[in-house]
């Protein structure tokens, strides 16, 4: 039985929901693959002088819930490893938003992109406050035909849980007109909540936490490609 290695980007909290779902809900999607996963947290700040040798050793990572991280220069530096190395990434909450982070400053060039909740004087709010924060909610999602997700889900509309006050400005919306980094799912009013990266193995991001699936003991479909991914490249 093949075992995977995951490596969690964030910082450990057992008070967090998402953090104690998202190794059981690792383990359920393994579980229907037949095999087992071990995920091992990797803090914020000890990623700063991470190698890729050191990142290497995992087969797949995600960017987890609860920014403001401790280091987001760690976070940012494997989440970049991921997209260069074509290593299998999931981000949930959080890691969404710094894989939009990190896409905009090494990708696209606008180095003074950044999160309003660490930098709120910042002139570049790639991350602002969502107009009605959606905290211990769940609400709809419209998936883009022909994206990855749509194919994972099976379906165009789906329904998802969230804790996150934070989320993609669409005043920059237009910046990632024509780049890999494409907009795969929106709310009802067209906010960003799914993007996935074009020509990657596997590197999705969602605004909504899918983890907390495992918390009612449920398989969900989204992690199980993601480890499914992880298997495969492994």
């Amino acid at each position: 039985m093949a075992e995977l290695s995951i490596g969690l980007i964030g910082d450990y909290d057992e008070a967090k929901p998402a953090h104690v779902a998202i190794p059981q809900a690792l383990a359920l999607s393994a579980q229907a693959l037949g095999c087992t996963v071990g995920a091992t947290w990797l803090p914020t700040p000890l990623l700063e002088a991470a190698t890729a040798t050191q990142l290497a050793g995992y087969d797949g990572l995600w960017c987890v819930p609860g920014s403001p991280y401790a280091s987001m220069e760690g976070a940012l530096r494997a989440i970049q490893y991921a997209r260069e190395s074509g290593r299998p990434f999931l981000g949930t909450c959080g890691g969404c938003q710094h894989a939009l982070l990190e896409y905009a400053r090494h990708v696209l060039g606008y180095r003074q992109a950044d999160h309003a909740e660490s930098s709120p004087e910042t002139e570049f709010p790639l991350i602002a406050p969502l107009a009605c924060a959606l905290v211990e909610t769940t609400a709809g999602i419209w998936l883009r035909p022909g994206s990855r997700v749509v194919e994972i889900y099976g379906q165009e509309e789906i329904v998802e849980a969230y804790h996150c006050s934070y989320g993609f400005n669409n005043d920059y919306l237009s910046l990632f007109d024509q780049g890999k980094l494409r907009i795969a799912g929106t709310d009802a009013a067209g906010e960003v909540r799914v993007v996935e990266l074009d020509s990657h193995p596997f590197f999705v991001a969602t605004l909504f936490q899918p983890e907390r699936s495992a918390l009612g003991g449920r398989v969900h479909p989204l992690i199980t490609a993601y480890v499914r991914a992880a298997l495969d490249g492994k």
